[in-house]
């Protein structure tokens, strides 16, 4: 089928697009209003956008009645937010923090969670949290009504269980991330996995040689 975005209402263009684009990581993030309250809040509209400098984009919608988000409002009052990874142990109250709270809630308090101070900015990361990424504002884009927070990492807290110091290597099946799927509250785990190793292009040119009926090399995935 085909879909034309401009001609459907922005309710079904969401539901199409979060179907196909999955899964999507979550930022749990947390953030201080100008008075000093924190608040917390995921976001699955959020990735990795490059690492010199380490940069990560997410994009905190509106409230109901058109209003921006807490989040949103306290990035714009103070520049700093902290992404907290969220994972299977940490889903449910993440899902607390969802809840549609009045301004000025602690959501941190009402999922039974705890801040622990961070290094260089001042909002507190989740001490519960596998790992947290500390992040300054570069700049919010905004594209229509599509808010887009454009952040610079500066400094990154993981679990010692999860990383190798000397090589710095994340031990990623240990992580248990999650990502959020399709609508209704659908998420996934993180354990199934399988590799392909990237292609030389040698390797590449090799293979069509030997086997000039294929489009390339034969590659072997394998269950992890």
């Amino acid at each position: 089928m085909e879909f034309d975005l401009k001609r459907l209402a922005p309710r079904d263009r969401h539901k199409l697009l979060s179907g196909v684009i999955v899964p999507r990581p979550i930022a749990f993030t947390t953030t201080l209003d100008a008075h000093g309250r924190l608040n917390a809040a995921p976001f699955s509209f959020f990735n990795l956008m490059g690492s010199d400098p380490p940069v990560v984009v997410f994009a905190p919608g509106d409230r109901p009645d058109g209003m921006p988000k807490d989040t949103a409002a306290n990035v714009r009052a103070t520049r700093e937010f902290v992404v907290n990874i969220v994972d299977e142990a940490l889903a449910e109250r993440m899902n607390v923090t969802a809840i549609n709270f009045p301004p000025g809630t602690d959501e941190l308090a009402e999922a039974g969670l705890t801040p622990l101070r961070s290094v260089q900015v001042a909002v507190p990361r989740i001490a519960e949290a596998p790992a947290s990424l500390e992040c300054r504002e570069v700049t919010t884009l905004q594209v229509g009504r599509t808010r887009i927070v454009v952040g610079e990492v500066l400094h990154l807290h993981l679990r010692d269980d999860l990383v190798d110091a000397d090589r710095l290597y994340v031990h990623t099946d240990r992580l248990h991330a999650v990502g959020r799927m399709h609508g209704s509250g659908w998420y996934t785990r993180t354990e199934d996995l399988f590799q392909i190793e990237r292609i030389a292009f040698e390797a590449w040119r090799e293979g069509r040689d030997n086997d000039p009926g294929t489009p390339g090399i034969s590659v072997r995935a394998d269950a992890v």
